[in-house]
């Protein structure tokens, strides 16, 4: 009998046994030396590219950086994708990158399309540091175990901005208002406070997001005789209001304009004489201290433009998620998520700032006025401060969120 064969065979097979037997071990080790991967979900190039887009990758990178490119000894990849604020594009681009091993997503562009982004991070239990939306839905109604968010809400805003105008005379109220989730939660938040202090609306009008001629909304405003022509929009959409109101002589015919979420590179494409007296509140302005100076000089050698409160918030958010994942000894995300709420925030421009249960960091929210532009005193010196209200006040109350994370 010629033997030969079969013990070809079972040597073959007793390998491929060996082979597979150790194959767990294997892919272990594989997994504990691939890279950690931040995905950030962004507009690039459509009408809130300047509030995140580009430079949240900077901001991210920066974090990356100063934590020392490593965690729990693997190197760390940093990838940006632009969802274009469509909810079906960035819901599936989640997925995709959940699926292929991304640690954790950050940014989300629109309301809409975070919300989006946010679902899906949920349902495969990943943490979203969802620092593009701004509406309280996002810590409210569908607030998530995995969701966190860096910067002021739409609620925060309000109640700088609204309450603050009304109570100093400008009790009517027009508004112009993004047609999508964020418009609509920034216009409810601010006629909230503005009602409260014994103030009017008088009426509003919707726009889509992207347009580009607000002609029609800006004559109803200036029809309709509101102290205050509020606009709650942002991006490229808050800029072309601000221009076209200046050329219908809303300003000079007698009312107000009152900027609901601007950011510093709205002034800095208008032009300081041309926002001159705008109102508006923020968690971040980078001439805040001479650490946000210092970040600032950093960030500005790459961008060429100085950073947003959202840019801001999506470095304090990256550099607060690898320090819970190294205190937890894992990137697991219920572990690190516990982390993160336990952890208050610290960084240049969060000093031991608490995270609430829904996922909100508690910041303190700045009252400016953009100042004359002869009374600056160095590059972007546009703002002077009006009020601080402190975190704890800024935010809406836990029990009105509607979030069932209900631990305060």
């Amino acid at each position: 009998m010629n033997t030969s064969g079969v013990i070809t065979r079972r040597m073959a097979l007793g390998a491929a046994a060996a082979t597979v037997l150790a194959r767990p071990s294997l892919i272990r080790a594989q997994a504990a030396s691939a890279p950690v991967r931040i995905g950030l979900l962004s507009d690039v190039a459509g009408p809130y590219r300047n509030v995140n887009g580009p430079g949240a990758k900077i901001a991210v990178d920066l974090a990356v950086e100063d934590f020392g490119g490593s965690l729990l000894g693997r190197p760390i990849e940093v990838v940006q994708a632009d969802i274009q604020n469509k909810p079906d594009i960035s819901s599936a681009k989640a997925r995709e990158w959940i699926d292929s091993g991304f640690n954790v997503l950050v940014d989300g562009g629109a309301t809409s399309s975070g919300l989006a982004v946010q679902e899906v991070a949920r349902a495969k239990k990943t943490i979203y540091l969802g620092n593009g939306p701004s509406a309280t839905d996002l810590t409210g109604k569908f607030c998530s175990p995995y969701g966190f968010h860096f910067w002021a809400d739409t609620y925060s805003l309000a109640k700088g901005t609204g309450g603050t105008l009304t109570k100093a005379g400008g009790n009517t109220w027009f508004f112009i208002t993004a047609d999508y989730q964020f418009g609509y939660s920034l216009q409810a938040n601010t006629e909230h406070f503005i009602k409260a202090a014994g103030g009017q609306i008088l009426g509003d009008v919707k726009v889509p997001l992207g347009t580009t001629d607000f002609s029609s909304a800006l004559l109803q405003a200036r029809a309709s005789g509101a102290k205050v022509v509020g606009f709650a929009n942002a991006g490229a959409d808050l800029q072309n209001c601000i221009k076209q109101a200046a050329e219908f002589g809303i300003v000079r015919g007698g009312q107000s304009l009152a900027t609901l979420v601007m950011f510093v590179t709205d002034v800095v494409a208008l032009g300081q004489d041309v926002c001159e007296g705008l109102v508006l509140t923020n968690s971040f302005y980078w001439d805040l201290t001479p650490k946000t100076r210092a970040w600032t000089e950093r960030f500005v050698k790459r961008m060429g433009l100085p950073p947003t409160m959202a840019q801001a918030a999506d470095y304090s958010a990256a550099l607060h998620w690898m320090r819970a994942a190294q205190a937890a000894n894992s990137i697991e995300a219920d572990a690190v998520a516990a982390k993160m709420r336990a952890m208050p925030v610290s960084d240049f421009y969060h000093d031991n700032v608490p995270v609430r249960s829904n996922g909100q960091v508690l910041d303190p929210m700045y009252v400016w006025r953009v100042k004359p532009s002869a009374r600056a005193t160095h590059k972007w010196d546009f703002y002077e401060p009006i009020g601080t209200i402190e975190g704890k006040d800024a935010f809406m109350p836990l029990d009105e969120t509607g979030c069932a994370l209900t631990r305060s």
